[in-house]
């Protein structure tokens, strides 16, 4: 009655007023007699007012910058995903992606539909937007410094350094000196574009080169803290030169500037003394996202803000600003998290990648049309390299380091990515390079950044030592070895219990592995290690009651399937445990289509789906990290669908074909591990007809009276389950009691799916 009462009274309500609205249009339309009122062209049509409607709207400035933003994320997420497959950081790949949309490609070849998308009127709104991600980018840069270890660096992390700065920055003089007849803009003296020269030479890319450190799993090793040392302290030094390098280009002298570096001297000081203090107090209480209220967000964001616009009017560009007021936040690290994580994702995901296209836009590789400009480009990222690599290395050499870590660390340093394109745009902005040269710039750093990969990796190679197999490694080789892979601590505890359970008795003839790898930019290098303590911890302590030695082994990957099943082969473990991520039922249609928009923005599983090796329709029980795992595996493998696992004392072992005779080999250690009881269900008759299988149930029942049972069932039902905490199934058994829907699935307990060959 309620239902119909609401009904009745929307009806009258809304069809009542709109009868009334149409009443006073319609009254209102005489009133325009005599008052001019334009009227639409009645001979265009509707379709052709609509049409003329539609194409206003494409180009009114906000559509335009959307399109533009969307056009521009995607070609970096796409370009950004390439790059990582074939082992180069995402900002290559956006650095790439920037200069293909610009008129180095896309306004070559198809100039039209780039004059539509970024007009020349329209650059300033990208402009606008691109300076904010970068001024919210530097400000991220100056967090992620860790002051604390700058004040404890070692002398020989000062000597690299600053030898690592003023080796390119002298080459890059005198390369100016070479080049400023005939490529220094008019009206711009030698000592503005010397020193431009000379900075752009000398500059790293702190982060990105943090980011290269912990993919690479060297973050805890002598050579990942000594490089990050020195990367943080150039990133400092560079960007005090360059602040300085600004004053003395916009004074026109060293002599005028000296007043815009004492302003600047008064500036720091007030940051550092003053500021610096009142915000540690407040980010003091700031540990948890309760406690970073909007109040609190906002004196930090207002202080980014006024440092920003202090130096921009100062003189020495709002991004030493932003860098200033990152690098003079709370040492706490765990607020410098909460507070990157705010702003991290928009700055790094919507707005850098406009800073990329903004600089592709300026570069035009076209107008190096000379062959002796593209010799000298080819000169420029000689003088680059040998600056930076050679400077580096040589200075790490000279203080102790081995060869192969000075080679490391110099092409470690020779990383310049997006840092370089910021100071090259602030050069171009200024007018102190041309657009040739540029162009040349942004080609030397995105061939710079690109080869320091491949330079590690031939550094490796050419120090690589024959491995020396000794007597404790050939003991090892022999114990039955378990890896452990999780995502989760909860899920790491489980499957050490599990572990355990085949392994308990074994007297010291098992071998158990724990590893958890992470997702690349997912951590701040400095977050790292307080971040493997945690994942680990509940694991470390479990192992503790059990009184079992456990390794650990933990990495951060851009591709964490690859990192798991590499482990594992590599390794030559004889059981990888993992945890299910995700339902049994993942694989059902609802799940797939509802999974098919994660594709729009995930280039591997797009490309999977368009060549045929995934399928929309797919009714695979797993999900797709997990298959990702099964399609690469050369060692066996247990999936732990965990139901809250506990001791596994009452197991059930379902047979439904001939290959499942496997699992006997499992029921066995589980028996003799923890004594387990044990029952097999002959769900197929297959059993009967194995004599080899049924001698082995005879011979561990007579080692282990009353611990194993065979049924002779065709039929399983949840009645066999009740009691039961484990459950041991083949994987092709799991894939046809999935695809079959079994009436009992609801009722399993804790399931181990285990792959005896996958692949």
């Amino acid at each position: 009655m309620g239902k119909l009462k609401n009904t009745i009274f929307y009806i009258l309500t809304i069809g009542g007023l709109s009868v009334l609205i149409y009443r006073m249009v319609t009254m209102g339309e005489k009133l325009e007699g005599g008052r001019q009122v334009v009227k639409p062209d009645s001979f265009k049509g509707q379709w052709g007012e609509f049409m003329d409607t539609l194409s206003h709207n494409l180009q009114h400035p906000l559509a335009l910058l959307l399109a533009q933003i969307i056009t521009i994320i995607l070609a970096a997420k796409l370009f950004g995903w390439i790059c990582r497959k074939i082992g180069q950081p995402t900002v290559v790949g956006e650095m790439i992606a920037g200069i293909l949309l610009g008129p180095s490609l896309l306004g070559l070849y198809l100039p039209e539909f780039s004059n539509v998308l970024f007009p020349k009127q329209s650059l300033g709104n990208l402009q606008f937007l691109s300076q904010i991600g970068l001024i919210l980018f530097m400000f991220i840069v100056g967090m992620e410094l860790d002051l604390k270890m700058l004040r404890k660096q070692t002398h020989d992390a000062v000597v690299i350094s600053h030898a690592s700065i003023i080796v390119p920055f002298a080459s890059g003089i005198g390369l100016a000196y070479f080049i400023y007849e005939s490529f220094a803009p008019e009206g711009v003296q030698f000592l503005s574009f010397g020193l431009f020269m000379g900075i752009a030479m000398s500059i790293t890319a702190f982060p990105v080169l943090a980011r290269i450190v912990q993919e690479r799993g060297i973050t805890k090793t002598r050579l990942g803290a000594i490089v990050i040392t020195c990367a943080a302290a150039d990133d400092i030094t560079a960007w005090c030169i360059l602040a300085a390098v600004i004053a003395i280009v916009k004074a026109g002298s060293f002599t005028s500037s000296l007043y815009i570096m004492a302003l600047a001297l008064v500036y720091v000081i007030v940051m550092i003394k003053m500021v610096r203090p009142f915000l540690s107090r407040i980010g003091s209480i700031c540990t948890s996202k309760q406690t970073l209220t909007k109040p609190i967000v906002t004196i930090f964001f207002l202080t980014l803000i006024v440092s920003a616009y202090a130096a921009e009017v100062i003189g020495i560009h709002a991004l030493f600003g932003a860098f200033m007021a990152g690098a003079i936040m709370p040492d706490n690290i765990r607020f410098r998290n909460l507070f990157i994580g705010k702003i991290e994702d928009i700055a790094l995901i919507i707005l850098l990648p406009l800073f990329f296209v903004f600089t592709g836009l300026r570069t035009q590789i076209g107008l190096l049309s000379d062959p002796a400009l593209w010799k000298l480009t080819a000169m420029i990222i000689v003088i680059a390299v040998a600056g930076k690599f050679l400077g580096s290395a040589l200075a790490a050499k000279f203080v102790g380091q081995s060869w192969k870590d000075s080679l490391s660390i110099g092409a470690l340093m020779n990383t310049r990515g997006l840092m370089e394109l910021v100071v090259l745009n602030i050069g171009y902005d200024l007018g102190v390079l041309t657009p040739q040269v540029f162009s040349m710039m942004v080609l030397m750093a995105l061939i710079t950044t690109f080869m320091t990969g491949p330079a590690l990796d031939l550094i490796n190679w050419a120090f690589r030592s024959r491995p020396q197999v000794s007597g404790q490694e050939l003991k090892d080789m022999s114990k039955y070895k378990i890896l452990l892979s999780f995502d989760k601590p909860w899920s790491g505890v489980n499957l050490l219990k599990l572990a355990n359970a085949f392994t308990n008795k074994m007297n010291g003839n098992a071998s158990l592995t724990a590893a958890h790898f992470s997702p690349a930019n997912k951590l701040h290098f400095y977050d790292v290690e307080e971040y493997e303590k945690e994942m680990f911890r509940p694991v470390m302590e479990e192992s503790v009651i059990m009184n079992r030695k456990l390794e650990t082994v933990f990495k951060e990957s851009a591709d964490l399937d690859n990192e798991v099943t590499v482990a594992a082969n590599r390794g030559n473990y004889d059981l990888l445990l993992i945890s299910l991520q995700e339902s049994i039922y993942e694989g059902s249609l609802l799940g797939r289509l509802l999974g098919f928009t994660t594709r729009i923005i995930n280039p591997e599983k797009l490309l999977n789906t368009v060549t045929g090796k995934e399928n929309i329709f797919d009714t695979s029980p797993f999900d797709e990290h997990t298959r990702q795992i099964l399609s690469k595996l050369q060692v066996p493998v247990g999936i732990l669908v965990d139901k809250g696992f506990s001791d596994p004392d009452q197991v059930f072992i379902p047979v439904l074909e001939e290959q499942d005779v496997f699992l006997i080999d499992y029921a066995q250690k589980l028996i003799h591990n923890t004594g387990a009881q044990v029952t097999i269900a002959d769900a197929s008759g297959v059993l009967k007809v194995n004599d080899t299988a049924r001698e082995r149930i005879r011979s561990i029942e007579q080692k282990a009276p009353n611990h194993i049972a065979l049924n002779s069932t065709a039929v399983i039902t949840s009645e066999s389950l009740k009691g039961r905490n484990l459950m041991l199934i083949s994987l092709n058994s799991w894939k046809t009691l999935i695809e079959s829907k079994s009436s009992w699935l609801s009722d399993i307990p804790s399931t181990l799916v285990i792959a005896d060959k996958p692949g």
